[in-house]
């Protein structure tokens, strides 16, 4: 027994059946195609990653009104 009652017969059966009805030419196409779009993805969840990183390190503590002259004080 394969994956929770499926023989590796089946699979095989059925791997067939989408070959002859979709053709190898549109199936190659459409491996492809999503291929592309994972890439795609990636790089953008790793573009967009950079650009938090590089406006974190931008960003420059905000500092209020009170505290500038509570720090005098303390000097």
């Amino acid at each position: 027994m394969g994956f929770g009652g499926i023989s590796p017969w089946s699979l095989l059966l059925i791997l067939l059946i989408v070959v002859l009805i979709f053709g190898t030419k549109r199936l190659k196409n459409v491996g492809g195609d999503l291929g592309t779009a994972i890439k795609a993805f990636k790089n953008s969840m790793s573009d967009g990653e950079k650009e938090d990183t590089k406006q974190l390190k931008q960003e420059e503590p905000k500092v209020v009104e009170g505290e500038s002259s509570k720090e005098k004080d303390k000097v």
